[in-house]
């Protein structure tokens, strides 16, 4: 839980290391909850603050003395009430301060602070201290030098110690709590962002593409027959393996096939397989896509180009389970599910005999409708960012940036081949601009500058007053529109007035306001 790498390198507790130091002559250290050591205590160069504390690390045994004070120490602050306790260490009368580490309510290690002893220490005691360092294995020069080295801490002066020591444990405590927090808001925010503005790489997060995703959440689980109405490049196959990728036919196969793709023969076989000498050319038995998906999934693309003989064939397998290949006599089971997809007008085909009806609401029992680009202009950015990550990653490019002007044309303009196209242009503008760091707006295909800017103007208004009334200005610049809209629509005011939003009759009082009739102006040549 607490990152004891990046505690030791705390800014704050380095500074509370330092004034404790030379102001008590302590060395400062960290445990864990198991009593392993997070500090540099144990480094060949460690540069120790109190020179008693190299002397015992140098000892034979000195780890092993230091490991038992630790684990001492460990049990008696894990079940204090307070935050600090202080004992007696393995050498009589030198003693060690432990202040507990919690997060979240667990106890989770300890701050050490080591070695000091009393003012009340006596000579004899001090020298107590010296026999048991040579009895452990020091010499007699490095033991004296070790004791001399103690300092002497007065009641004030330990209080001091211990809330200073508790300000390095809550230190920790306060840095990890707020670490955990942001690593799990990130992981919400991550989590958000899985749900709210990605469903199996499909990306959006306009209100309209929420609505797609709740919808395939509840359908994905589901066995029913799924149909996918949307423009082309709105992402009607990736649709289907999302739901597919999310259900529980995941394991299994998903297989995708484009209905326009072939002629009625074609495609019967390709659905529904054939047997060897169905044909010329059947020289073996072949699977058919239902055949193949047994188990799982099959996208049916473009099923508003199917014929209404394929659609016959189509309806029995949903209906009942069961197929024909071609050329065979004994039908076949199988267990898929089906999606299908189209951009036509199924309603309007049924009204004309083009599709049938009775195969329209079995494969409509979910409608999944995908909105078109230009209709959640919101998620243009979230989709410009995605590719162009992908794109420089692809090409070893470092992420380039988006002129303000390149962003806002890109979001003006209509993307009539919506994601499929805008994903197209951003490929392209990043090979464009090559070593640049930002796309600027110079780099953008000419449909896009045409459409967003308008395409150059056709006459001047210069002839029109500037000067004077807005009144009068107004009339010339209504006149002067009206005398270009007749001329361009060859006199046709029906088509004029719905260009100009008015009424007919309005358009006919304004000619004949500003005499623009066409009659007139003959009768006055």
């Amino acid at each position: 839980m607490i990152d004891w790498t990046a505690i030791k390198d705390l800014h704050a507790n380095k500074k509370l290391e330092e004034v404790i130091g030379k102001w008590f002559g302590v060395d400062i250290f960290y445990t864990d909850k198991h009593g392993n050591v997070h500090s540099n205590i144990f480094d060949k160069d460690h540069e120790f603050v109190n020179h008693f504390f190299k002397v015992q690390l140098h000892m034979p045994h000195g780890k092993d003395f230091l490991a038992e004070d630790i684990q001492t120490g460990l049990e008696k602050v894990k079940n204090a009430d307070g935050q600090c306790f202080y004992f007696d260490s393995y050498f009589p009368h030198v003693r060690m301060l432990a202040s507990k580490i919690v997060v979240d309510g667990e106890f989770q290690g300890a701050v050490f602070a080591y070695p000091y002893v009393t003012d009340q220490a006596t000579t004899a005691e001090v020298q107590e201290i010296v026999d048991k360092m040579v009895s452990c294995g020091a010499t007699e020069v490095d033991a004296s030098s070790a004791c001399d080295h103690l300092k002497k801490l007065a009641v004030h002066e330990f209080e001091y110690l211990r809330e200073l020591i508790g300000l390095v444990a809550q230190e920790i405590s306060t840095v990890t709590d707020e670490v955990s927090k942001r690593e799990s808001r990130i992981h919400d925010l991550n989590a958000q962002l899985g749900n709210k503005y990605r469903y199996h790489n499909i990306i959006g997060k306009s209100k309209a593409m929420q609505s797609v995703y709740h919808l395939l959440t509840k359908v994905s689980n589901s066995e029913a027959t799924i149909l996918i109405q949307g423009e082309n490049g709105t992402g009607k196959e990736m649709v289907a393996k999302a739901i597919h990728y999310n259900s529980p036919r995941k394991d299994a196969v998903f297989l995708a096939v484009n209905c326009s793709a072939f002629n009625d023969n074609l495609l019967d076989s390709e659905l529904f397989g054939h047997v060897k000498g169905a044909f010329t050319g059947a020289i073996k038995d072949k699977k058919g896509f239902f055949e193949a998906a047994n188990g799982g999934t099959l996208f049916l693309d473009e099923i508003g180009d199917m014929t209404l003989a394929m659609q016959v064939k189509l309806l029995r397998v949903l209906q009942e389970g069961t197929f024909l290949p071609v050329g065979a006599t004994q039908a076949r089971k199988v267990n898929v599910r089906v999606v299908a997809a189209t951009n036509k007008p199924l309603k309007e085909m049924i009204q004309k005999g083009e599709f049938r009806e009775d195969l329209y609401y079995r494969i409509n029992v979910i409608n999944v409708a995908l909105p078109a680009l230009r209709e959640r202009r919101e998620d243009i950015p979230v989709l410009m960012d995605h590719f162009l990550d992908k794109k420089c990653a692809e090409m070893g490019y470092t992420l380039k940036t988006w002129a303000k002007k390149t962003l806002e044309k890109m979001i003006d303009f209509k993307w009539p081949g919506n994601v499929r196209q805008l994903q197209n242009e951003v490929e392209r503008l990043v090979v464009l601009a090559g070593d640049d760091k930002t796309i600027t707006p110079d780099l953008l295909s000419s449909v896009i500058t045409d459409a967003v800017d308008g395409p150059a103007k056709v006459g001047n208004l210069k002839g029109i007053n500037t000067n004077g009334g807005l009144k009068a200005a107004l009339e010339e610049l209504e006149a002067y529109m009206i005398k270009e809209g007749l001329k361009r629509c060859n006199y046709n005011k029906s088509r004029l007035s719905k260009e100009l939003g008015i009424s007919r009759a309005g358009l006919i009082m304004k000619v004949d306001k500003y005499g623009l009739d066409k009659r007139n102006k003959a009768a006055n040549e």
